[in-house]
């Protein structure tokens, strides 16, 4: 295997709105990709949801031939919603977040007044990460860093060196 093969392109989508970043993490055209941190578009004053900002990202997977494996989460966001349902039903993959997020989702559970039913277990995501996992892309390797900061489920990810 090249040494090529191995590098990871990271592309990165800036959303004006949030002030936030969606990456998308892949190793060159028609392979495997991760999505970390993707924006759904919120506008407080009407209450309503666009998919503007996703569907950028999704037209740049189209664009390289792309296939989502992982969307990721660095943290639970409260500068913007998530978009991983979205992207779930338009290109697949699996959602991931640090384990931590059972103590958040516990927190804001109470502080949100939500309903009884609201699991606090994480369950709403494929895979709860510990620090050192790794997630495989492809050929490449996300290794999952446990970097509480905003929440103890703070996750960043680490892809070639």
């Amino acid at each position: 295997m090249s040494t090529s093969a191995l590098l990871p392109t990271v592309h990165s989508l800036f959303d004006p709105a949030t002030w936030t970043l969606t990456h998308i993490v892949h190793g060159g055209p028609g392979t495997p990709a991760a999505i970390i941190d993707p924006v759904l578009d919120y506008d407080p004053k009407s209450g309503r949801t666009r998919t503007e900002s996703a569907d950028r990202v999704i037209a740049y997977l189209q664009s390289l031939d792309l296939t989502v494996e992982w969307i990721l989460e660095t943290h639970a966001h409260a500068d913007h919603l998530s978009a991983a349902p979205y992207f779930q039903q338009q290109v697949g993959g699996q959602t991931a977040i640090g384990a931590g997020i059972t103590g958040v989702q516990s927190v804001f559970k109470k502080l949100f007044h939500l309903e009884p039913e609201f699991a606090t277990d994480g369950s709403q995501f494929d895979r709860l990460l510990q620090d050192g996992d790794i997630l495989p892309v492809g050929t490449l390797q996300l290794r999952a860093l446990h970097v509480p900061g905003h929440t103890p489920a703070d996750m960043a990810y680490q892809v070639g060196d």
